[in-house]
């Protein structure tokens, strides 16, 4: 493992190239649940040296958005599944912009418009870390799937923020996570 002082050009454009990352949180209580969480699509973006976003899209929980309210800790990882062997990770404070909020819209013209977006996930990076991944096996990338978009776009805005409110307003452990208004 190597540490960086922050993702240098080189960095930035690895990541960018990227086809799928991962999100680590977890709530404080030791009994709690640690959330992982796949991302793909066009969601992620390098905001600085030690920034980034991404776009949070309307799901079946919302663990994330609960556990960054609870205490912020968030990594976020990528992996090379093509190319030479590579391992990425971003540590840091993250905060949730719910859309609608003022950050949201700012942070917003950063991203493609998408129907099934609920929120931004900005990450305050705090530590730069990479190491080998050599037993991370190749994958071929397909494409992406629109299963989310076709279902976001089938339900409109106000049957997405009646789902929000009957599936998203706490993590699996109770924490508050989208406030039902």
């Amino acid at each position: 493992m190597k540490l960086h002082p922050e993702m240098s050009p080189k960095h930035i454009a690895w990541i960018e190239n990227q086809k799928m990352f991962f999100v680590g949180t977890a709530p404080l209580a030791a009994d709690g649940h640690v959330n992982l969480s796949p991302k793909g699509g066009d969601s992620f973006r390098v905001l600085g040296p030690l920034e980034v976003a991404y776009l949070d899209y309307t799901g079946s929980g919302a663990e994330t958005i609960a556990h960054l309210r609870e205490n912020g800790r968030m990594v976020i990882m990528f992996c090379a599944f093509e190319g030479p062997p590579q391992i990425f990770r971003l540590h840091g404070i993250g905060t949730a912009h719910l859309k609608g909020s003022e950050t949201y819209e700012k942070l917003a013209a950063h991203f493609p418009e998408n129907p099934g977006a609920r929120a931004i996930i900005h990450l305050d990076v705090k530590r730069v870390a990479d190491s080998c991944g050599y037993a991370v096996p190749f994958y071929d990338y397909r494409g992406d799937r629109d299963g989310l978009d076709k279902w976001a776009s089938k339900k409109g805005e106000t049957g997405i923020q009646a789902y929000q409110q009957e599936k998203n307003t706490q993590s699996i452990d109770g924490l508050p996570s989208i406030d039902p208004s």
